[in-house]
């Protein structure tokens, strides 16, 4: 960094993600019946101060009165603290580090914890100007040293007058006092920090609106840790993703944005043009009309097993990364499958309705136990397997067809041919994928091969039964009952109306989608799917991607790392190498993996390079995107 550019860093909800005397009070009022209200007060007070409604001083002194706080209470305020400081201050430490003579902290804070925690980010203790605690003889927070310039009003400009500072003088951080030192005329610029806390009142006079440190290092042309700020990578997320999910996207430092329901094609299309990441779920359909308008779109997560609500191909073809939780709701599924086997073998729904409908029906005619009884499983996957296994443990017979080569779990049994599954089996559970071939693949045909009084569940897509058929087959009787959790139309969100011909079929169990809704599932996927999503997006890696040859890296150190997605063409390695050989760059590493439609070459190179030979590498005929990680 030059040494004539200073950055004057704010402590308070900037450089920490709290106001250190709001956790001092949740410290020192732990055993006090008002604790609520008195925490509430000094929140109140911190925040007329930030905005500058009340000046610093009041704001010092009546919080102070309300704390109570002892000398002893510094040292565990100190422990909370550590684990409180800024996600993007915390990933740029070596930043801070290595230009710690540039680096000041000037804050209305105090010495007595603010030093503990910056001396382990490199910052120096003479670079650190914040206000001094007066303690009496018990140890006791008394007062503050009022000759101290930061304990009265306009301080932190009086202190870099005082300092005399020379250079570009930069000023971050999230309150009013923080702008004073540009209005004073003491600063080049103020940075509104906004990662921890967005004041308007501060944000409406700063030069820049900065949501993290790496912000104000990519627009200074000093980002030497990450080769694009994450604040300024936008996320949409659709259909209710689960907070946990929305949660890891931000700590990571993106922009995110939540709608809770679908969108469509129309919707999506004017929403997608600046979105860098899209997380939705079964409803939201990612079509080729909506890619042509994601100009910006790296990456898809699906926070559902099924992707053929996006258009894979065109996805390749734009260089668009996918993926998905193909195990994550595994267990969801299977257990409402057994759930609702058992409760369409012994009629428990109808019984159930009658019962609330006043009529008691005790009987065992059409009551079955499932033990012993023929259960065929349609797709062998994840989900065919595990309810495979525990159906067996229920002393059921398991059989399964797979259109792949699957091992055998248990005692289950393959049989060669659909046709001999659905003629041998008195319940049929279908788990196969959403692709184009399935559509009706259980037709009116299908149906009529069924053993009379057999049921059918349907947990795996929406298309892939002939709903009107099955209709026919449940009132004629020829099927004893039918479970169906996917539909061929669905409504976008709760508010929509359902709409189908099974209503008020009897022995006919429906439910909105919710084979994985569960809060293990959802949590599970939600942990699952951004992790993927980062990691591709910080490492290049793409291991479990539904549409990218899959590489597992390893990590990034001390290189530029070159991602170069490519049409699957001769030759494009070899014009990649003969373009660094060129410019002489030295390869570290190099990974290259293709699939039928495109090629994904990651080379890790030494930090020499020019703007030239990137260029270079960008117009290789065949390119579809380039990326840099460092």
């Amino acid at each position: 960094m030059p040494q004539t550019k200073k950055f004057i860093i704010d402590f308070d909800s900037t450089f920490t993600q709290v106001e250190a005397l709001d956790i001092l009070g949740e410290i020192s009022l732990v055993n006090d019946p008002d604790a609520p209200s008195k925490l509430q007060a000094i929140k109140d007070i911190t925040d007329k101060g930030m905005e500058g409604s009340i000046n610093f001083r009041q704001s010092l002194e009546q919080r102070l009165a309300i704390l109570k706080a002892n000398k002893s209470q510094i040292k565990d305020l100190i422990t909370a603290l550590k684990k409180k400081v800024s996600k993007s201050f915390e990933r740029n430490k070596e930043f801070l580090k290595e230009n710690a003579d540039d680096i000041y902290i000037i804050s209305n804070g105090f010495k007595d914890f603010i030093i503990p925690i910056v001396s382990d980010y490199g910052i120096k203790k003479e670079n650190v100007f914040a206000n001094d605690f007066v303690y009496d003889e018990s140890g006791n927070i008394v007062d503050f040293n009022r000759e101290n310039p930061l304990s009265q009003n306009n301080g932190k400009a009086e202190t870099i007058r005082r300092v005399n500072l020379e250079g570009d003088i930069y000023v971050i951080g999230d309150g009013y006092t923080d702008y004073e030192i540009k209005a004073s005329g003491y600063a080049n610029k103020f940075y509104a920090f906004t990662e921890n806390v967005h004041r308007p009142k501060v944000t409406s006079q700063a030069d820049h609106i900065a949501p993290s440190f790496d912000e104000i290092l990519y627009i200074n042309k000093l980002n030497t840790k990450f080769s694009y700020p994450k604040s300024r990578i936008k996320v949409l997320l659709l259909e209710n993703v689960h907070p946990i999910g929305i949660e890891l996207l931000k700590e990571e430092g993106y922009q995110v944005e939540v709608v809770s329901s679908a969108m469509s094609e129309e919707e999506l299309c004017e929403k997608i043009k600046n979105v860098s990441i899209l997380g939705i779920r079964s409803k939201t359909n990612v079509t080729k009309k909506v890619l042509e308008n994601a100009n910006r779109l790296i990456a898809i997560g699906a926070f559902c097993i099924g992707t053929n609500q996006i258009d894979l191909e065109t996805c390749q073809e734009k260089g668009i990364a996918v993926f998905n939780a193909p195990f994550s709701n595994t267990r969801s599924v299977v257990e409402m499958a057994i759930a609702e086997i058992i409760f369409l073998m012994r009629n428990f729904f109808d019984k159930s309705v009658g019962m609330h409908q006043g009529k008691w029906d005790k009987s065992a005619t059409g009551s079955f136990e499932v033990r012993g009884k023929k259960l065929g499983i349609i797709g062998y996957g994840n989900i065919g397997a595990q309810l495979s296994v525990l159906a067996e443990n229920l002393g059921m017979n398991v059989f399964y067809y797979d259109v792949i080569e699957k091992l055998a779990l248990g005692n289950a049994t393959k049989l060669e041919s659909l046709d001999e599954l659905l003629q041998t089996c008195d319940i049929i559970s279908l788990h196969v994928d959403g692709r184009k071939e399935n559509k009706c693949l259980i037709d009116r045909k299908k149906i009529n091969m069924m053993k009379k009084g057999a049921i059918l569940v349907n947990l795996s897509r929406g298309h892939v039964v002939d709903i009107p058929a099955l209709k026919d087959a449940i009132l004629s009787g020829h099927l004893a009952g039918c479970a169906v959790d996917v539909f061929p139309e669905e409504p976008k969100n709760n508010k929509e109306p359902f709409v189908s011909e099974l209503k008020g079929l009897p022995n006919t169990i429906l439910t909105p989608h919710i084979g994985g809704s569960t809060l293990e599932a959802q949590e599970n996927i939600a942990r699952f799917v951004p992790g993927k999503i980062m990691e591709y997006v910080n490492t290049g890696n793409t291991f479990n991607s539904v549409n990218f040859p899959n590489i597992q890296l390893p990590f990034l150190k001390d290189a530029h790392r070159l991602i170069h997605i490519h049409h699957n063409e001769p030759g494009v390695l070899a014009k990649i190498n003969q373009v660094l050989a060129g410019y002489e760059i030295n390869i570290v590493g190099q990974y290259l993996k293709t699939n039928e439609k495109i090629g994904y070459v990651i080379t890790d190179i030494d930090k020499a390079y020019t703007q030239e030979a990137i260029e270079a590498l960008k117009s290789i005929p065949g390119t579809i995107r380039f990326r840099i990680l460092y």
